[in-house]
């Protein structure tokens, strides 16, 4: 039985983005169902269907539920082992693992201030401390990651895996707002948009044009 990843706007949804990326970065198969974000009652009911969080990404498996990016990469480690979505080094994937959660739950200025948005035209917009100090921390955790375990290959721990997909979205928001980066992290954001994957991705979020207002504002 397929897999089946549940998702909103590829133009809009973050969330979205890094398990369907960890999914076709990763050449598993999987079915992909669009539900349209913020467009009425009838499409959050669909949403509560599959999981009363009411949110996407929702990924089926058989009779197994998983309704968080994190969690979603996280069973995938599991259920494929042989995709090392995570590093195969204990401390390299102890390393991973925390960059991904630090992800998850952190920036929230960032997310706030820098909303992604593939239509957006790309230019720079003013930004508050927090929003900057987000900026350098990730390109610290990039600049590290590659200087510590990228020898194998150019993402962050070689070759692509749980954390480039975790951080794929913050590629596009660094891009959109046109925010001053390092040359090291610069050669990692156009080795992300480089890959087939995030190519798919992006077009296809190019070709919706549904607008939703909240997410236009920045």
């Amino acid at each position: 039985m397929a897999l089946k990843l549940v998702i909103g706007n590829k133009n809009y949804s973050s969330w979205s983005m890094r398990p369907w990326l960890a999914l076709r970065a990763s050449n598993i198969a999987f079915e992909e169902i669009f539900i349209p974000l913020y467009t009425g009652d009838a499409d959050k009911q669909r949403i509560l269907d599959f999981t009363r969080a009411g949110k996407v990404p929702v990924l089926i498996d058989g009779n197994v539920t998983i309704w968080d990016s994190l969690a979603i990469i996280e069973y995938l480690a599991e259920r494929f082992p042989e995709k090392r979505l995570w590093p195969e080094d204990r401390a390299q994937r102890a390393h991973a693992r925390s960059i991904s959660a630090e992800m998850h739950s952190g920036f929230a200025a960032l997310r706030n201030e820098c909303g992604m948005n593939l239509h957006r035209p790309v230019g720079a917009t003013e930004l508050s401390t927090e929003a900057r100090a987000n900026i350098a921390r990730v390109q610290e955790i990039w600049t590290e990651c590659r200087e510590r375990f990228g020898e194998s290959g150019p993402y962050l721990f070689g070759a692509f895996g749980g954390a480039d997909a975790m951080f794929a979205p913050v590629v596009h928001r660094f891009r959109t707002y046109a925010i001053a980066v390092t040359l090291d992290v610069k050669r990692y954001m156009d080795t992300m948009m480089a890959l087939p994957a995030f190519q798919e991705w992006t077009s296809a979020g190019l070709a919706e044009t549904l607008v939703i207002d909240r997410f236009e504002a920045v």
